[in-house]
């Protein structure tokens, strides 16, 4: 593989407490975030808050604002609307918190029918979710993300051992909040093709911090008499060259979609980005200097 950077010598434990005051304080709004959204307070999806959703498709060009005064002129309310210009799509969903939400479909599909004809006007799908599957998706989804976390500090524990197990855990949950974080404070909606993100962002997590891992225990072996921060800092160093490169072709790839894969996947690569480029900052300035503190040397002792 080309090499990105070559020799460096980056103090990057030097400058530990400062990475670990701004990741502590992303992963506190992201508490808050998953206590918002366990309450139903957050900016939840119709997977979550329950609701309907609606897509149709029409036989002739439209535009946003026909599409939106057709619904309001319906009755419709409170919804959102996204337009899918390449495919004359229309995408409305209603986030409603009751049981039973078949006269919404129906609203939506008669207001577009007598707007534009009931020969214009097919109906792609309809989804509707009630506030009890709702608040039971966003249990299992919950539950999803806390069996990732277990499972990699189970498996992360057996291959090194229990410290850098704990490290990569952190390090995992970090970027998972810090991902929801960023989403909690942009109003960005909260749904179930967020979570498969921060489960994507879970294992590409672990992915760049195990290659670090791997440097940091084999030059642990083969240096035993230097100090542990410097044999931390030099792994790291050793590797930046292919983290830099495998995070940027990977945040390439998430930048084609978010530019060009529509806006039903806007958020989705959204979230993949900022998981990348917190997945390997995590790594370094989050996983690295836990391994540190839980070893015998005292990590804010230079040496």
């Amino acid at each position: 593989m080309i090499e990105f950077l070559k020799n460096t010598k980056i103090d990057f434990m030097g400058k530990r407490v400062i990475g670990l005051v701004l990741s502590g304080m992303l992963t506190l709004i992201g508490i808050i975030a998953i206590i918002q959204i366990a309450r139903g307070e957050a900016n939840l999806g119709i997977d979550f808050a329950g609701g309907t959703s609606v897509q149709v498709k029409f036989n002739t060009t439209v535009q946003i604002s026909d599409v939106r005064k057709a619904l309001v002129d319906g009755g419709v309310k409170e919804f959102d609307l996204q337009m899918l210009p390449t495919e004359n799509k229309a995408l409305i969903r209603i986030k409603k918190n009751q049981e039973k939400l078949g006269d919404l479909s129906a609203a939506i599909i008669s207001a577009l029918s007598r707007k534009f004809s009931e020969s214009n006007v097919v109906v792609d799908s309809t989804t509707e979710i009630g506030p009890k599957v709702g608040a039971k998706l966003r249990e299992d989804a919950m539950w999803a993300v806390i069996a990732a976390m277990i499972g990699i500090l189970i498996y992360v524990a057996f291959r090194f051992q229990v410290r850098f197990g704990i490290g990569a855990t952190m390090a995992t949950f970090h970027d998972v909040t810090a991902v929801l974080a960023v989403f909690y404070l942009m109003g960005k909606e909260i749904n179930l093709l967020v979570i498969s993100a921060l489960l994507m962002i879970a294992g590409y997590s672990l992915t760049d911090t195990v290659v670090v891992f791997d440097r940091i225990r084999e030059n642990m072996r083969s240096r035993i008499k230097l100090p542990r921060i410097q044999v931390i800092n030099e792994s790291i160093n050793e590797v930046l060259s292919r983290t830099l490169i495998t995070s940027l072709t990977t945040f390439a790839t998430a930048l084609s979609l978010f530019l060009f894969g529509g806006e039903v996947i806007h958020d989705f690569a959204l979230a993949i980005m900022l998981g990348i480029i917190v997945g390997t900052y995590s790594s370094i300035f989050v996983a690295s200097p836990i391994v540190l503190m839980l070893g015998k040397d005292n990590p804010f002792v230079k040496k």
